[in-house]
C-alpha cells in the first residue's frame, strides 16, 4: 500500500478546505488518507505535568464532530477513498510532526482557530513546514479552476536536486504543465567570496541566468517527456516572482533547508510565498 497522506484539522475555515484539498491529492496518488485531529486532555500544556488519562466526555464528542466534518470534506465526490481519522494527544504543531513520519505528504491549512485573525499563516502551519519529515503542502484557498500547471521554483543550486526530482513527478502524476521560474536581483555569484561587479550588462546576466536555469532542469525533459516544460527567467526578487506565478497556476513548489537552517526558519522566500502565495504551495526539504 502506498505511504499515506496525512492532514491535520481543527475544525477551522482552512482546515477543512486542507481536508478537501488532501482528499484530492490522496486519490490521485492512489494513497490512504489519515486525519489527524491533535489535542490536549487539559486546555493548558504544562511541562512535566502529565494530561489526565482520559479526554471528557464532551471534549471527545466535540473532536469527534471535528474529524466527522473533515471527512466529508474529504470523501466529497470520492466515497471509495481510505480515510482514516483519529484523535491524537498532544499539542498540535508536535502532534502533527510525529504524525507525518512515514507519511508521503503532510497536509495543513494556512491557519487555524488560534492566533489572530489577521494573520496570513499559522504557528502550527510554520512548525510543521520547517520541521516536518516528509514534503508539507499548505492550503491557503481552493482553487478556482483546473489550469492543469504547476510552478516550481528553480535557484539553480545542486542541493535543489530533490526540489525539481519532485516537481517533474508531480506534473506527470497530474497530467499537468511545469512552469520553472528562476528569479534574480545581481549576478549570481559562482563560489564562495566571489566579488559581484558594481556595473554589468543586464542582458548578458539575463542570458547567463537563462543558461543556468536550462543547466538545472537538463536531463529531466527525457525523463518526462509528456511534461511540458515552460521556462521563465525574471529579474525580480524570487518571492514575487513565484507570487505572481501562482495566480496562474494550481501549486507553487518550493525548497527548504533540513538541519540547523530549519530551526532559524524557512528563509524570507519560502516564508513570504506561504504568506501571500494565490495557491496551495508544497515545500520540500533539501
Amino acid at each position: 500500500m502506498a505511504e499515506p497522506i496525512v492532514v491535520g484539522v481543527d475544525g477551522s475555515t482552512p482546515s477543512l478546505q486542507a481536508a478537501g484539498w488532501a482528499g484530492q491529492e490522496a486519490e490521485l496518488r492512489g494513497a490512504p488518507l489519515r486525519i489527524v485531529y491533535a489535542t490536549l486532555r487539559w486546555p493548558y500544556y504544562v511541562p512535566l505535568v502529565p494530561q489526565p488519562a482520559t479526554w471528557g466526555a464532551d471534549a471527545e464528542a466535540a473532536a469527534r464532530a471535528v474529524l466527522d466534518q473533515a471527512t466529508t470534506h474529504a470523501r466529497a465526490g470520492r466515497p471509495r477513498l481510505a480515510v482514516s481519522a483519529e484523535i491524537v494527544d498532544g499539542a498540535a504543531a508536535e502532534a502533527l510532526v510525529a504524525a507525518a513520519e512515514g507519511a508521503q505528504l503532510v497536509v495543513v491549512g494556512n491557519r487555524g482557530r488560534g492566533g489572530f485573525a489577521e494573520l496570513l499563516l499559522g504557528s502550527v502551519s510554520r512548525y510543521v513546514t520547517a520541521r516536518a519529515p516528509c514534503p508539507v503542502a499548505v492550503v491557503r484557498q481552493p482553487g478556482d479552476g483546473d489550469r492543469r500547471e504547476i510552478t516550481v521554483g528553480v535557484t539553480g543550486r545542486p542541493d535543489q536536486e530533490p526540489i525539481l526530482d519532485f516537481a517533474f513527478h508531480e506534473a506527470a502524476l497530474r497530467q499537468a504543465g511545469l512552469l520553472a521560474v528562476h528569479a534574480w536581483t545581481h549576478p549570481v555569484a559562482t563560489a564562495p567570496g566571489d566579488m559581484q561587479p558594481l556595473v554589468y550588462d543586464v542582458n548578458s546576466v539575463g542570458a547567463e541566468e537563462a543558461r543556468l536555469l536550462a543547466e538545472s532542469i537538463a536531463g529531466r525533459r527525457e525523463n518526462f517527456p509528456d511534461v511540458t516544460l515552460t521556462e521563465r527567467v525574471v529579474r525580480e526578487h524570487p518571492a514575487k516572482a513565484l507570487i505572481d506565478a501562482s495566480v496562474e497556476t494550481d501549486l507553487v513548489i518550493i525548497g527548504a533547508h533540513t538541519g540547523m537552517a530549519a530551526r532559524l526558519g524557512l528563509g524570507a522566500t519560502a516564508h513570504a510565498v506561504l504568506h501571500h502565495a494565490r495557491a496551495p504551495v508544497i515545500v520540500v526539504r533539501h
